[in-house]
């Protein structure tokens, strides 16, 4: 989802992917991986991107932590409902 979402918006701004991965200090090819999701993002990239896209880093953090959580749960996916359900509850008790 992230991918897509960062590409919609690179797009949208007419900002070349060089740009972006200059930003990042990698290569050209690589930002193009992570567009295509074929490489994961780190946290810490995802905040420089919302800066360059002139977006909210929380949209794009949590987009990033949906596919975090997603790639964890996709092996056990017969359970992961349940695992999820439990660990709202868990979200919900934690004070912040």
């Amino acid at each position: 989802m992230l991918n897509e979402r960062i590409k919609q918006l690179r797009e949208d701004r007419q900002i070349p992917q060089r740009k972006l991965a200059a930003a990042l200090d990698i290569d050209t090819a690589t930002y193009c991986k992570i567009e295509k999701d074929e490489r994961r993002v780190k946290a810490e990239q995802v905040v420089v991107i919302a800066d360059l896209l002139q977006i909210d880093k929380d949209e794009l953090l949590t987009l990033w932590l949906a596919d975090q959580v997603t790639d964890v749960v996709e092996d056990g996916h017969k359970v992961a409902g349940k695992a999820l359900k439990i660990a709202q509850e868990n979200i919900k008790k934690i004070k912040i």
